[in-house]
């Protein structure tokens, strides 16, 4: 097999293949062009999104071609693969707000240099067909059978499936089309959500150009206990820092499940598998992993110096470690006339944010998740969904930290 593709099968980018002996022979023997599909339904990406983006870094270091594909014209009608619903249709304004959005943050993180890494946006070829003809000369090439066959439209059409969504398949397929003729690109990647797009894809070059293309596809990342990769409390974890803040972004690494530090060093970063490998090795402890597994997607995302705040803040947080630095811990601010007279445990988790609802708040209370630092720094756990926090908490800095279990914290000050 070839080299990148020995790459991308030891980092876990590898699932399915239309054809990869010949795939592999084609890039032995020549530099391939390939491309990633992105819809800017949202104004900023996620992790999730980004899985595909971190295979096309290691393919562009091998010395391939890459193309990152924003479907501003895909987005119009919506991809159904992996949904149980017709996705919110939004305008276009925003889908071009959103396009700039994530193109900018794509850039930063793969640095396009307008030849051998670029993106391109599908609306340049789409928002101006003529239905007649495509339907015409694309769609005669279509078998309404076999795109009901693929699972993507199968599982849709137990609760509902619009005409509109089932031509997004015919789209997909014609960027490929497009892309072959305009750039001469071979391959396109993706999760394994997108096979039975990327298959339509190839046969319709195939059948159009009489060209061999090919696809490959990757597993949709979960977490060890089944459930999906990259969610959190507050939903999902996005890449723009107003959202997602580099602290929270930075924690959530830091508190993956043991079982998932190798998988996710091997597929988040771009150390050497080698040392990866060995930072898992039976004999090392896994927090250390998780900590270097932290600041280097931290560190990717945001850069070198939010991840280094990320890490002084996580430090100072789980007991003041050397390098602790409470500025980049998450805060918030809350009446001090609320302590005056005693802030009920359960809505001050609430009002500090660190649960969504006062039931939350009850149940993590009753449950023995509730802490709050004493005024010499040291935590203990509040059972009584009665109880009253007051002045008597605050440190000599004048404040106070909550911590909701074992992972998450927060420092309050008072107004």
């Amino acid at each position: 097999m070839n080299s990148t593709l020995e790459t991308l099968k030891t980092r876990g980018f590898f699932q399915q293949c239309t054809n990869v002996d010949g795939l592999s022979k084609l890039m032995d023997e020549e530099p391939v062009t390939f491309y990633i599909g992105c819809d800017p339904t949202g104004p900023s990406l996620h992790i999730g999104h980004m899985v595909p983006f971190f295979a096309y870094r290691h393919m562009h270091a091998a010395g391939h071609r890459g193309i990152a594909l924003i479907g501003g014209g895909t987005a119009r009608i919506g991809d159904p693969s992996g949904r149980t619903e017709t996705r919110k249709v939004l305008d276009y304004e925003t889908l071009d707000a959103n396009a700039a959005s994530i193109t900018a943050q794509l850039d930063r993180f793969i640095g396009f240099n307008g030849e051998t890494a670029f993106n391109v946006n599908n609306k340049d070829w789409l928002a101006d067909l003529k239905y007649i003809d495509f339907l015409r000369d694309i769609g005669s090439h279509f078998s309404v059978n076999r795109m009901l066959s693929f699972e993507a439209y199968k599982a849709r059409m137990e609760t509902g499936l619009s005409f509109v969504e089932f031509n997004y398949q015919l789209l997909q397929s014609y960027d490929f089309l497009e892309l072959y003729r305009r750039h001469g690109c071979r391959l396109q990647i993706g999760g394994d959500d997108q096979w039975g797009n990327i298959v339509a894809g190839v046969d319709l070059v195939r059948r159009i150009e009489g060209a061999e293309v090919f696809g490959l596809t990757f597993p949709l990342v979960t977490t060890a206990d089944g459930s999906k990769m990259g969610k959190t409390l507050k939903g999902a974890l996005f890449l723009d820092p107003a959202v997602t803040a580099p602290y929270d972004f930075f924690q959530y690494w830091r508190n993956v499940q043991d079982a998932d530090i190798r998988r996710f060093l091997l597929m988040f970063t771009f150390l050497p598998a080698e040392e990866c490998e060995a930072m898992c090795a039976p004999d090392k402890n896994p927090n250390e992993a998780k900590e270097r597994l932290a600041w280097e997607v931290t560190a990717l995302i945001h850069g070198r110096d939010e991840a280094d705040k990320a890490m002084a803040g996580a430090r100072a947080a789980f007991g003041g470690a050397p390098g602790g630095d409470k500025s980049a811990m998450p805060r918030a601010e809350l009446p001090r006339s609320r302590f005056e007279v005693g802030y009920n445990i359960v809505e001050l988790f609430c009002d500090a944010g660190l649960v969504p609802s006062r039931s939350e708040g009850r149940r993590l209370v009753q449950q023995g998740g509730a802490f709050v630092s004493a005024s010499d720094g040291e935590f203990s756990a509040i059972n009584d969904t009665a109880a009253l926090i007051g002045l008597d908490k605050l440190n000599v800095e004048g404040e106070i930290t909550l911590r909701a279990g074992k992972k998450r914290y927060l420092l309050l000050t008072l107004k």
